[in-house]
């Protein structure tokens, strides 16, 4: 893999993180899959005909805009993980889909100029350590009509369930690291102002952030998984001992109830979904 700018993200997405969430690849994709449906239908709308996905993680939204697109154009996927880019070049490969995945640094790598006229993400922007010259590098990438449409979480305040487990879990796990909103990470781009100049500074235009809640869901059986495995709390739990395991799924579990609905949990994804061109 070519040199690497977020050097912090690649050794987490490499390392335990990202083989979580090759294994709970099938879950994630079922709580996004109306999030991926969003931005496959804003690049039919847009007749985009060469597409890249940033941080396209397992594949599913690059995989739902190359069916989409068919032989009237190509999806293109990039993303920092070897374990994920694995995942989502075996998918493509079972469902006979000449689609490509890139596993490289979308803030440094040389792409070809002027190559893709729609560039997408579903939640794979917010974890850059420059995003100015990040997507400075990716309007390079733009055609000159070339546009931008991705999907990111707003504040931490308006999407509690994404905090819950850490929330419940703090009072026995007090080396959990705060939420920083202005780091890297999930809650990157819940600013709007902050988007808006990092993406003036990189040379894009027509910038616009319009709100866009999404129902989520995934199956109750799957919650323990969900929290045990991804996020945080997932990270912490990897070294603590049985006793304290138990203790903090049990917490855990009776924080969640509110947003458990019979055989499913529930949550309002709280979004912002940003679109840019690449016009001067």
């Amino acid at each position: 893999m070519e040199k690497l700018a977020n050097e912090d993200m690649a050794a987490l997405w490499n390392g335990a993180s990202g083989q979580a969430w090759v294994d709970e690849q099938a879950l994630l994709d079922q709580t996004y899959r109306s999030i991926e449906k969003l931005l496959a239908d804003a690049v039919t709308a847009s007749g985009a005909r060469s597409v890249l996905d940033i941080g396209c993680g397992a594949g599913a939204t690059t995989l739902a805009v190359a069916r989409t697109l068919a032989a009237r154009g190509n999806a293109v996927g990039i993303d920092i993980s070897q374990p994920l880019i694995a995942v989502a070049r075996a998918r493509a490969q079972r469902e006979g889909l000449a689609t490509a995945f890139l596993c490289a640094d979308a803030q440094t790598h040389d792409f070809a100029p002027a190559s893709f006229d729609m560039m997408i993400s579903r939640f794979g922007v917010m974890f850059f350590e420059n995003p100015v010259a990040a997507f400075a590098n990716l309007r390079r990438a733009a055609t000159a009509s070339g546009a931008l449409r991705l999907m990111v979480f707003r504040s931490i305040a308006e999407n509690s369930f994404m905090t819950t487990a850490e929330r419940a879990a703090g009072p026995l796990l007090p080396k959990l690291p705060p939420r920083n909103p202005n780091a890297p990470g999930q809650f990157a781009f819940a600013d709007r102002d902050r988007v808006q100049r990092i993406l003036e500074d990189s040379g894009w235009t027509g910038i616009e952030l319009a709100p866009v809640d999404v129902q989520c869901a995934f199956p109750l059986a799957s919650l323990e998984r969900f929290f045990t495995r991804l996020g945080p709390v997932g990270q912490a739990l990897r070294d603590a001992d049985e006793g304290l395991r138990k203790q903090v799924i049990q917490r855990i579990r009776a924080a969640f109830q509110p947003f458990v609905h019979g055989a499913e949990v529930r949550f309002i994804a709280a979004c912002w979904m940003v679109s840019a061109g690449a016009a001067s």
